[in-house]
This record gives C-alpha cells, structure tokens and sequence, in this order.
C-alpha cells in the first residue's frame, strides 16, 4: 500500500509531503523522520524510488510506504524509556527511528523471521552509528534483533509498552498479541484489514481503534520441529556498565550545555545562536540581521528628513512669544527620536526658517553618520564600499546565498574532540564514529 502523498526529491520534500497530508502530525515523529534517510536503507541501485510512498520488496528485504510508518509512529505515542518490541523488524528502519525517542534508558527488541534480513538490519545500524551525525544529535536506544517467528514467543515472556507486528494479524492471534503488553501499553498491528491500535487499560480490558486500511501480507504460520513447537527467546535486556553510562552522562551534558567562551586547542567555541544557525533553525546569519536593520533604521531617518523638507509648517513646533512679541521656533518633529526638542529663543522674525534649515541639516548630518557606519560593519564582514554603489538586484542576491544549506557541523563531535583527555577515551566517547 502506499502513494497517498507525492514522491519527493530528497528525504526532507518526503516529510514535507507527509507532513502536509497529515500523516506527521508531531514534532516527535517529525524529528525522528528528518533523522534518517529513507534511502539508506535501500539497496543502491534502487534509490531512486526511496522518496516515493510506496512500499519497496527485494526478496526477503522489505519496507513499508511512508504514509504506513507516520500512521504507526504517531499511533504508538512513544517518549524516552519506554519498551518496544518489533515482530517483522525487517531492515530496522521503523526500530532506528524509534531509538531515537526512546533514548538511551529505554528498551529496542526486534524479531525477524529470515536470518539474512537480521544480518542486513544489523550493517544498516552499524552504518548508522558509525557515519550519520543524526546519532550525536539524538539520545539513542540501539536496537537488538533475533531470528525467530514471533508466533513462537514462549508463554509468559516478558511484556513491553509498545508492540508492533509488521504483518497482517489474523483473528485466532489477536489474544495472543494483547498478551505481550503491560497494563497502559499499545499495540498497533494490521488487523482484518485495517491497522489497529489496541490500548491495554486494565488486566482484562482494551481500548481499540481502527486506523486506516492496509494491505499487508499475512504472518507465517509456525512450523514444528520433531513434533513440537519451537520457541523463540526474546532479547536479553542488557544492564548498563558504569562505563557505558558515564559515556551517555558526559555525551548529553555535552549536546544540552551552553558552549565556553573559549576552548582548547584553539577550537573556536560554539554558542548557542551559532549552533541554532549552522543547524537551520535560525534562516539568517547575526552579519545579514545587523546590516538589513541599519539599512531599515537609515531608510527611515532619510524618509522622515524629507518630510520635514516638505511640510516645514506642520513639522515646526511654536513656542510661546517672548516679551517682546517675537515668535520662536521649537524643534522639528517626526525624525523618529533622533533629533531631539531643541528650544530656540531670542529668535526674531525669520529665525523660524533658519531653524528649520539648521535641524535639516542635522538630520541629513545623521543619516551620513548612520551609513558610515553600515559601511564600517560591512567591511568588517568582507565587503567593500563597491557593494554599498550596487542596486538592490545584488542585495537580493546576497540574501538567497544566505539562504542556501550551510554544511551541518556536528557540535557534539567538536566538543568532544576539545575535550583535554586522552584520544582513546575521546573514541570511546565518540563511538569510535568515523567522521
């Protein structure tokens, strides 16, 4: 099943899509989706079709459409520490996506029927460890697979938060599927046609949900082995050694914490708006800001100046006659604060016009002074006095450069890197990732 959004042209135009038809409706599952990208998990010479949402089966190696795995994030209402388990994990697609919200606290087990398509799920993690920067941008619960059908779980095996089974459920199993979640759990499988959502609300009680309609092929049926059933062990949970969770301590007291004002060995420290800017979060660098608002501030004051020239009436303020019966002239207005209230008196007759030339002047003083210093800040940037001479076509210009992707900078990674410790104890916190 699938094709209910348009094929993108990269991984994020796939999110936009589902995104916009609704399928990704949280941040949560957004931001586990933009992590990874679904063409990875293809084989290369069938790349091309990783953005289109449909379904994708190279023998034993399948992946379901888009639109099916935002239904199931969204349906499973993950957050960090949870349980899951995944009966059909396949490539490990839907579990690497769901490590990543269930950090590195919580519990990621997998069952797949065909011991190649474990082995396969396997390099793709490892792939995923080892090279992509989302691992260092994320909190990671790193998925454990075993081979077995998942119809031969032995009877009172442990029980997880969330279940989901990537096959079609037939009726006579729908017990048997309930029985592996603890009380609150979920439980979302294709049933009857439909994938469903089961809530576990008490020892004997369920909530369900139809979700929307599905095609999936349905699960194997077990076989016996010498005239009596096999049994699949779950995953062992895995006790965390001191060394390991000092290593997840130090690496998010890293990503969480405001970077130094400096670092050693002449790193350049990170702060916090320029992480947000080399990451995409913030559209425009601080230099673009600072040089638009002067530009904006100088427009305005060279506006307000020529308003002053042309209504010299109604921008000249009287004060009071003198003793003498002589009018003065107060100060002109509307320049945005900049020219502030200058009282003029002993002023006689024609005084008001030469205030009215003076404060001109002074506007026209200041407006110069602002535009030297835009031009100062733009040579501190790069840029000469020639730029200042181009038309507004250039400016323009610069602003979609601007714009363009920046190369991502793995803030976590430098950090690490800047740290005074010993190089084996960096790879250890770094994973032993390859840059």
């Amino acid at each position: 099943m699938g094709g209910a959004v348009s094929a993108g042209e990269d991984n994020d135009d796939l999110i936009d899509n589902l995104k916009e038809a609704y399928y990704i409706r949280s941040e949560l599952v957004e931001r586990a989706f933009r992590a990874i990208d679904r063409a990875d998990y293809y084989l290369d010479e069938y790349r091309d079709n990783a953005y289109k949402d449909l379904a994708w089966r190279h023998g034993n190696i399948h992946l379901s459409a888009p639109c099916i795995y935002s239904e199931v994030m969204e349906a499973l209402d993950l957050h960090p520490g949870l349980s899951f388990l995944n009966l059909g994990s396949g490539t490990g697609y839907l579990s690497t996506m769901v490590g990543l919200i269930l950090g590195p606290f919580g519990v990621n087990h997998g069952i797949e029927l065909h011991a190649d398509v474990m082995e396969y799920a396997y390099q793709k993690l490892e792939r995923f460890i080892k090279t992509c920067d989302s691992f260092d941008r994320f909190e990671f619960c790193e998925p454990s697979f075993v081979v077995g059908n998942c119809l031969d779980i032995p009877p009172h095996s442990r029980q997880y938060d969330r279940v989901y089974c990537g096959a079609g459920v037939q009726k006579e199993h729908e017990d048997y599927m309930k029985n592996l979640l603890k009380l609150g759990g979920v439980l979302v499988m294709p049933l009857e046609e439909k994938l469903t959502k089961i809530t576990r609300t008490g020892t004997n009680s369920w909530e369900t949900k139809k979700i929307i309609s599905v095609s999936f092929a349905p699960l194997v049926q077990p076989k016996p082995s010498n005239g009596r059933p096999r049994t699949v062990p779950l995953p062992q949970y895995e006790v965390r050694s001191l060394q390991e969770l000092s290593r997840f301590c130090i690496r998010h007291a890293l990503r969480v914490s405001p970077a130094p004002h400096s670092s050693p060995r002449g790193r350049a420290a990170f702060g916090v708006s320029r992480g947000l800017a080399v990451a995409g979060l913030h559209k425009y660098g601080s230099r673009f800001k600072r040089r638009r608002v002067h530009r904006r501030h100088c427009n305005a004051l060279v506006l307000a100046t020529r308003q002053v020239v042309a209504s010299t009436h109604s921008s000249i303020v009287p004060t009071p006659p003198d003793g003498n019966n002589n009018q003065g002239v107060g100060a002109v207005s509307g320049v945005g604060g900049v020219l502030e209230e200058e009282e003029v008196s002993g002023e006689r007759g024609t005084s008001g016009e030469r205030a009215v030339v003076r404060n001109q002047r002074r506007g026209r003083r200041v407006c110069r002074s602002l535009e030297e210093e835009e031009e100062e800040e733009e040579e501190e940037g790069g840029e000469g006095d020639e730029e200042e001479a181009v038309g507004e076509t250039e400016e323009e210009r610069e602003t979609l450069e601007l714009l363009r992707p920046q190369p991502s900078v793995n803030l976590l990674r430098e950090r690490i890197l800047a740290l005074p410790l010993p190089e084996p104890l960096k790879l250890y916190l770094l994973f032993y990732r390859e840059k």
